[in-house]
């Protein structure tokens, strides 16, 4: 089967894309690094020519609100008409757990955008929903970073190795689509603050974590369970403390 991943030069697309291809698959990878621009259509008939799967696991490469929106919005209207046109069977998209309770953080929305976008289109598709990437927790205490401390809202957390995400996502293209959304989040819950703090503890890293809920989320406040499944979640099998030792971060 050919599977067209979007974005498979990044983080998630390259694993899925080895992923599928170890189970027999024609998975390609299209980003603009392959010449296929999702934003511009550039290259995108050619890439999907004969695909029965689309996966868009593509990023913003802003984070500022508008820019995030336009992204989004723009790329996914370009692909779902190029899917029609070329007859592709299922589409599936990569985003994030809580993105519709987080009505306060710009780039949420814009994942939100990008979601009811699917249900109009006559594409069948999924939605795989991912709690946050382990590989970002040392970014998240960079943004709550002033001097010597980190502040961070004590929310509940609970996030994931990208191993575990990119293995959803392959496993949901493959199978039927849903039609809605599958999410899927780490094997740990816990708070926030808590997570970072036990990251840097283990690092021997001098900051202090403050539990401070004023802190937010990316700077917005965000509700207790925001960034947690509240209903129904596949679960990753790789622990933080297994991911850290597997990528040479334990000491």
């Amino acid at each position: 089967m050919k599977i067209v991943v979007i974005g498979g030069s990044g983080l998630i697309g390259g694993k899925v894309v080895d992923l599928l291809a170890a189970q027999g698959h024609q998975a390609v990878p299209a980003s603009p690094k392959t010449g296929v621009n999702a934003v511009t259509g550039e290259g995108l008939a050619e890439a999907l020519d004969g695909a029965e799967v689309v996966v868009d696991v593509s990023n913003a490469p802003s984070f500022e609100p508008a820019a995030a929106l336009e992204f989004f919005e723009t790329s996914t209207r370009n692909l779902l008409a190029a899917e029609a046109a070329a007859g592709v069977g299922h589409h599936v998209a990569l985003s994030v757990v809580g993105a519709d309770r987080m009505p306060n953080v710009g780039y949420m929305q814009a994942k939100v955008a990008q979601e009811k976008l699917l249900p109009a289109s006559p594409v069948p598709y999924s939605i795989v929903r991912a709690t946050q990437f382990f590989e970002f927790l040392e970014a998240i205490a960079g943004i709550g970073t002033d001097g010597d401390t980190v502040h961070l809202a004590p929310v509940l957390f609970q996030p994931i190795a990208a191993d575990d995400v990119a293995a959803t996502v392959a496993d949901v293209a493959l199978g039927t689509p849903v039609g809605g959304i599958v999410e899927v989040a780490g094997p740990e819950r816990s708070r926030l603050d808590e997570v970072i703090r036990s990251v840097l503890d283990a690092d021997g890293d001098p900051r202090e974590v403050v539990a401070d809920q004023a802190a937010g989320y990316y700077g917005a406040e965000v509700a207790d369970d925001a960034l947690v499944p509240t209903g129904e979640a596949r679960i990753g099998q790789i622990h933080l403390a297994q991911w850290r030792e597997a990528t040479g971060r334990a000491r």
